[in-house]
């Protein structure tokens, strides 16, 4: 969207990540010694406010707050601290807040925007299945999937793909007041730790000669907690090793058809659809059903779609801060993380000599690897043998921290996110290009954690 005839492209050419943060409050840290600068924010007393760093990196376009590794630009560091900034108000739009931040510091002028007034939603009736007619799939009968087929048949998902679901979606046909029927391809939404009770519907229309379809919920729907909660050998949430996360029901059986003969163990995983954007409610209600559980984020690769995500990484966050014990010699370090940050992002000074002389050995590799790489003097092997001992160092690092903390391996980063490869959105898209070009399609490890893959994508010539 445009404010003033500025984009985005605009305030990524004319504003750098430091201007961002000196408006956020921070200030540059002389004394810290990096190679690269380095912005802390202090209290009232003028005392600098520990675990609240963070290093601009050689383009001094991108930022990140170690130890971790996730980069932020001018855009994503607004809309993921918009609390520092002094337009945010409760309620406001993201978009809009880096709209207002930009142009004040660009000194350009913002339109003024009326104030909407939302007319309140009449009140809908509670959804019951009982209200409409389902048609489901038989595998064992060829007439039964005949319907289905102009549904599925847009979206390149096969027969084999359909058997594999056939009991997670069906053709609900519902009657109007004023006498017209209107039937939809559904896919039941159930609460993650209720009783299968079918709480809605998320919905597709028959595609249209564009190839646009009908998309939403049913009317009634328990949007704000129910999920669509499908796995092909029918493995209760509760028990599953791996649950994948998706925007859409359609998404999830495109991840499954691309990735089933190379990862026969998909069959007992449970795949998720928020049905649209995700709520908070989602989110808890399944990683409470399941904590132990391997999360893989699946979402669309669209600004939205890593919002979700990192949305959804806050919350897995939660739940393995949640866990561990706060014993007296934890207490320190754990005081200085913050709600929502993964456990390697407290202040490092407050761990043990030999945790914190590991993350040190770490943070060095890493300054050499990201020296290197901006250089252009360095030979691409010796980048990446450098960056091989940097995933070394952090991999030792994370163990250290991890004994610390009492988590087990499995619980420390309980989550991967998986990407179609680009330039594709989503995994139906992926599904529809690769049959188009033919073209292989392959999938990160999952034993990868997050932080080693942003490593070395960050790294990769």
């Amino acid at each position: 969207m445009r404010y003033g005839d500025l984009t985005y492209d605009d305030y990524l050419r004319s504003l750098n990540i430091q201007d961002v943060l000196i408006d956020a409050g921070y200030h540059l840290n002389r004394r810290d010694g990096l190679r690269y600068p380095s912005y802390v924010r202090t209290d009232s007393e003028g005392r600098r406010i520990r675990g609240d760093k963070f290093i601009v990196t050689a383009n001094g376009q991108c930022c990140f707050q170690p130890p971790r590794q996730k980069l932020y630009n001018v855009i994503s560091f607004i809309k993921e601290h918009p609390q520092l900034f002094a337009e945010y108000r409760a309620g406001l739009s993201p978009d809009r807040l880096v709209n207002l931040v930009c142009c004040r510091l660009l000194h350009h002028p913002v339109e003024e925007r009326a104030a909407r007034v939302v007319q309140p939603k009449r009140e809908l009736k509670p959804f019951e299945i009982g209200d409409y007619e389902l048609h489901r799939f038989d595998p064992q009968e060829r007439e039964s999937q005949k319907r289905f087929y102009s549904h599925f048949k847009s979206r390149g998902i096969d027969l084999y793909t359909q058997y594999a679901f056939h009991r997670s979606f069906y053709l609900a046909s519902k009657r109007r007041e004023d006498g017209s029927c209107y039937t939809n391809l559904s896919f039941p939404l159930t609460l993650p730790n209720g009783d299968g009770k079918v709480v809605g519907f998320e919905e597709r229309g028959r595609p249209y000669s564009d190839g646009s379809s009908y998309k939403g919920k049913a009317e009634g729907s328990n949007s704000h907690e129910g999920l669509w909660i499908a796995s092909p050998a029918q493995t209760p949430l509760s028990e599953a090793r791996h649950v994948y996360w998706f925007e859409s029901a359609y998404d999830a059986m495109a991840y499954y058809q691309l990735h089933q003969k190379e990862n026969r163990e998909l069959r007992k995983a449970v795949f998720v659809s928020t049905g649209g954007n995700p709520t908070t409610e989602q989110m808890r209600g399944t990683l409470s059903a399941n904590p132990s559980a391997r999360q893989h984020i699946c979402f669309d690769t669209d600004l939205a779609g890593d919002e979700f995500a990192s949305r959804l990484e806050e919350e897995i966050h939660k739940a393995v801060r949640a866990s561990i014990e706060e014993t007296p010699e934890r207490k320190a370090y754990l005081d200085t993380l913050r709600d929502g940050w993964d456990v390697a992002n407290g202040e490092v000074e407050e761990l043990p000599r030999e945790v914190f002389s590991s993350y040190c050995k770490y943070e060095s590799a890493w300054e050499e690897a990201m020296s290197m790489q901006s250089s252009g003097l360095s030979a691409p092997e010796d980048i990446q043998d450098q960056v091989k001992t940097m995933n070394e160092l952090y991999s030792k690092f994370r163990t250290q921290l991890r004994a610390f903390l009492g988590l087990e391996e499995k619980n420390d980063t309980p989550y991967v996110r998986e990407r179609p490869d680009y330039p594709c959105k989503d995994w139906n898209e992926q599904l529809l290009a690769g049959r188009q070009q033919e073209e292989s399609v392959s999938v990160k490890p999952l034993g990868e954690t997050e932080p080693e893959q942003e490593q070395q994508a960050r790294f990769r010539r």
